[in-house]
């Protein structure tokens, strides 16, 4: 019997990932070239990615077929329950039913394995040897190296030098998978001593990371470089999260009339929300789709939607999206992977088009409905998936307010495991809400590529 229902289970991993692409209004805008202006051809984005992902990336077709072997690894925690949360509705004495699809059962402990899997695959299946990648959180650098370790690639992760010191139990994790990690900015590359002269001791930020991983990727014929979150073909990956809540709410005879993710690159709010903007796009229900974002890094609610670069060291291709400048260097608040300088391009597109919503949440008010959910459900969220809480929790209190029996779905991205540090200093009165200068953010802005004046 046992037997049995684990076939089931595993026929309802998806056997296809979802491309928003096929179903916008309009698309969205091509990456330039920094130099030219020009839309930029795969020529360009060759010496970081293997063709089959830059495939995917430009790719307009609505199905991309999952490999086997990729499904194989998903095998191992795919698909991810979905729960009803009935003791948070009971304790917020709301109408609402609350929902959540909970990623924190991977391998890492969260969302991010989704895409490390499949790029590790498609890495491997073009004979690099080594990948490249930065990681704020290191939710992401431990779940690319879990991903090379299944298919024998080697990994350099730069971390952000404030998660470095943060939090180095990831740090291990990632070693443990065989990566080796490096705080970043760091002297190993041109981009890392470059910032250090400047600022020796800066805590670091996600678009200095992505220009030491990114440098380093493109002097070696035999190495890539791997992106956790912002690009296309990382948030489709994603929306494996999204297909399976749609069939479990299927099963469940229920459709969600909110949908809260946070966000930080992007990545798992997309792929939690894409299926079901996609349905909606397609003639299906309209549900409110609200974006949580930190308020001290808030590139959704503050940030200028423009042409920028992806980087700090401006090695990138130019990429329309919501951006607080590529110069901004977030402060160092818990939730280091939320501490990135733009949004998704896709994500900033959909917006644009008034599919999503987006506010903003101070560190401690989600840091406190991070503990209020640990205590009435029995999961400790990571500090990024507590602003994701924080937005559920809102959204049900609202309900309870009008008197109106809405559906809520969010997406519990991570645990807190190895973020126990933070949750320390948030009993002992340590943790503190962290603002960003607002002068630095107007020079950031202000110096925005001059391709601008051509919109």
């Amino acid at each position: 019997m046992a037997k049995t229902k684990f076939i089931l289970d595993e026929e309802r991993i998806p056997r296809h990932w979802y491309n928003i692409a096929a179903d916008l209004p309009s698309p969205v805008p091509p990456p330039l070239h920094p130099g030219t202006g020009e839309p930029i051809g795969p020529d360009m984005l060759e010496p970081l990615f293997p063709m089959a992902l830059i495939g995917q990336e430009v790719s307009a077709e609505r199905e991309i077929e999952i490999p086997e072997p990729v499904r194989a690894v998903y095998r191992q925690w795919r698909p991810t329950p979905l729960f009803r949360a009935h003791r948070l509705e009971q304790h917020l004495q709301t109408p609402a039913r609350i929902y959540y699809k909970y990623e924190g059962v991977s391998p890492t402990g969260s969302h991010k394995p989704n895409t490390a899997v499949a790029q590790a695959f498609y890495n491997k299946e073009a004979g690099v040897r080594r990948l490249t990648t930065e990681t704020g959180a290191g939710q992401w650098g431990s779940s690319l190296a879990y991903a090379a370790a299944h298919f024998g690639l080697d990994v350099d992760v730069y971390m952000v030098r404030v998660s470095y010191d943060q939090k180095p139990y990831r740090r291990a994790l990632m070693e443990t998978f065989g990566a080796r990690c490096v705080a970043s900015p760091s002297d190993e590359t041109e981009s890392g001593r470059a910032i250090l002269a400047k600022t020796p001791d800066s805590t670091g930020s996600l678009g200095i990371a992505i220009s030491e991983a990114v440098e380093k990727a493109a002097q070696a014929d035999d190495t890539k470089y791997a992106l956790g979150s912002v690009l296309n073909h990382v948030l489709t990956h994603q929306t494996v999260i999204g297909l399976e809540a749609l069939e479990q709410l299927e099963q469940l005879d229920a459709y969600p009339d909110v949908l809260v993710g946070c966000t930080g690159g992007g990545s798992n709010f997309a792929g939690l929300v894409l299926p079901f903007i996609g349905a909606q796009l397609r003639g299906g229900p309209s549900p409110r789709v609200v974006a949580v974002e930190p308020a001290a890094c808030p590139s959704l609610t503050r940030g200028k939607y423009a042409y920028d670069f992806g980087d700090t060291g401006h090695l990138t291709p130019l990429v329309k999206m919501h951006t607080l400048g590529s110069t901004f260097v977030p402060p160092g608040f818990h939730a280091g992977g939320l501490r990135y300088h733009g949004m998704a391009p896709l994500v900033s597109h959909l917006q644009a088009l008034d599919l999503l919503e987006a506010v903003a949440y101070k560190q401690l008010e989600v840091f406190a409905a991070g503990v209020e959910f640990a205590r009435v459900e029995g999961i400790l969220p990571a500090p990024e998936a507590t602003h994701a809480v924080k937005g559920a929790i809102d959204e049900a209190i609202k309900a309870r307010e009008s008197g109106e029996r809405r559906t809520i779905l969010f997406n519990l991205c991570g645990h807190g495991h190895f973020d126990m540090q933070a949750y320390t200093d948030y009993f002992a009165g340590k943790l503190k809400d962290q603002t960003y200068d607002e002068s630095e953010l107007a020079m950031a802005l202000a110096g925005l590529p001059s391709v601008q004046a051509a919109e």
